[in-house]
């Protein structure tokens, strides 16, 4: 297992290890806590000096997105609190839970900034996640049997490597002219200091209207421009959309305050002596717009720092802004590399109903990260996950349980699912949390899987894969206004889908 050094030490010298995860953020804590747990023998490296990844600096206005409720309907600390934590890391020893919410201010349900990295602080030391801090990643080869990491303090070889570097990486597109003048995200200045002044926002997605609502109490106006219109509807459960709490500045613009919400490709940036020029082309409504704004900020996003991965083989997308992956996170293109944390999201998965994965957020990737580590163990170090033996008789109602409560299935709607499979002895397993894609485009041993999912009119309700003989089949099951799928007409129709695949 990986063991913490000694005091004054710093672990994981350079040298040989089964898997080397890069990183320190939440993904790579959440990969090293888990296969610890596994007995997989591994070591972690981080740039940087102490555990946080982007949250020791982001979000710049310091209020996260993404909620925890330190009361709930279910007890802080189990299993079913997971599904109104979405900032904790998981941890299978009770001290390790749910430890966002014991930092908490109570000024709110968001957590400060401040607040999540000492969350994420205190999980690196209850689950004792040893980390060489200060060692930084620079270059990548093959060699026979994995991998060569060179690092700032040497040489790490291993089989398998995990890469939980965030997309932390500034970006802004290549093709708008002048925009390589205009200060991107990560360069927003303090708040006051646009203290009536026109600010123009390029891009509509959280890190647009988070500027916007930041700068809503000091600038004369504020307008957003991106080509696309803003996913608005909080039906949604992807961190892809403006979440609720950056929806003030859309508000404004609703009731006419000052600030302008609009679908417009950016043509041309110019300098002039006062600040920018902005021209721009109507999409949803045709027509050409000018502005004439005091400062200019490139809300254009992040990609990941792949350093020299791609040359090592390693596919990219999304304009090489995210490196392409299996449902089980690891490279298309080169095996032996894998991803964890918000990288995850380019294992884009069904995409059902066009809603993305929740992988782009802790509450998505943290289990991303468990079945890693759980993948990584099995496939690769031959630990063995014995399946749960599930009684016939109570199977119906231990899947509809997972459908109501499960914070799996509801914080990676459609994306992970529950797995039973049939052993062959004819017995039914409980071979847990797996990624939905995998289930249905692998042809594995028969089996059925059970996921939640919202459809395209806000309708929640569990969705059935049953595969049989190579072949897959989709049910869905009814809805429900209270969101519990316990009820007697749900009862029925799992008992059919149930009965007809053990036939």
């Amino acid at each position: 297992m990986a063991e913490l050094a000694p005091d004054g030490e710093r672990p994981f010298p350079p040298g040989d290890y089964p898997v080397v995860i890069v990183g320190s953020g939440p993904g790579a804590l959440q990969v090293s806590a888990s296969l610890r747990r596994l007995g997989v023998q591994h070591a972690v490296i981080s740039a940087d000096d102490r555990p946080g990844g982007m949250f020791r600096r982001f979000p710049l206005f310091q209020r996260l997105i993404t909620w925890t409720k330190p009361f709930a309907p279910a007890e802080r600390g189990s299993r079913a609190y997971e599904w109104y934590d979405w900032n904790s890391l998981l941890g299978h020893d009770p001290p390790v839970r749910a430890l966002v919410a014991g930092f908490m201010d109570g000024t709110s349900y968001f957590p400060s900034r401040p607040e999540m990295e000492r969350g994420l602080a205190a999980f690196a030391d209850t689950a004792r996640v040893a980390v060489r801090y200060g060692c930084r990643w620079e270059g990548t080869r093959r060699e026979d049997g994995g991998l060569a990491l060179a690092t700032s303090d040497g040489e790490y070889r291993c089989r398998i490597a995990v890469f939980a570097v965030g997309m932390t990486e500034p970006w802004k597109p290549s093709n708008i002219p002048g925009i390589e003048d205009v200060p991107q995200y990560v360069d927003t200045r303090d708040a006051r200091t646009y203290a009536n002044r026109r600010v123009f926002v390029i891009g509509k997605r959280n890190s647009g209207f988070e500027v916007a609502d930041g700068l809503l109490p000091w600038a004369r106006q504020v307008v957003l421009a991106s080509p696309r219109p803003a996913k608005i509807s909080v039906l949604t459960h992807s961190t892809a959309a403006a979440r609720a709490r950056y929806l003030q500045p859309y508000e404004d613009h609703v009731l006419g305050g000052g600030t302008l919400v609009l679908d417009a490709a950016i043509e041309r940036v110019e300098r002039t002596a006062d600040g920018f020029r902005i021209r721009a082309g109507g999409t949803t409504r045709p027509g050409t717009f000018s502005f004439e704004v005091d400062d200019c900020i490139a809300a254009t996003g992040f990609g990941t720092p792949l350093g020299d991965l791609e040359k090592l083989g390693v596919k990219t997308f999304y304009q090489g802004r995210l490196p392409a992956q299996t449902p089980y996170w690891e490279s298309v293109t080169a095996p032996g590399v894998y991803f964890a944390g918000s990288i995850t999201q380019g294992s884009v998965g069904l995409k059902k109903y066009g809603m993305a994965s929740s992988s782009a957020a802790v509450h998505g990737f943290r289990y991303n990260g468990v079945v890693l580590a759980e993948h990584i163990a099995s496939t690769h170090f031959g630990v063995e996950l014995a399946g749960r033996p599930i009684d016939p008789d109570t199977a119906v109602d231990f899947l509809l349980e997972e459908a109501t409560k499960a914070p799996e299935l509801w914080n990676q709607q459609s994306y992970l699912a529950r797995q039973l499979v049939r052993s062959g002895d004819g017995a039914i397993l409980d071979s847990g949390i797996v990624p939905l894609q995998h289930f249905v485009d692998e042809a594995g041993p028969d089996g059925m899987a059970v996921a939640v999912e919202t459809d395209d009119t806000g309708d929640i309700h569990p969705a059935v894969y049953l595969r049989r003989g190579g072949r897959t089949d989709e049910h869905l099951l009814s809805g429900d206004p209270l969101l519990d799928f316990r009820r007697g007409d749900h009862r029925a129709q799992l008992a059919s889908l149930l009965k007809e695949w053990m036939a």
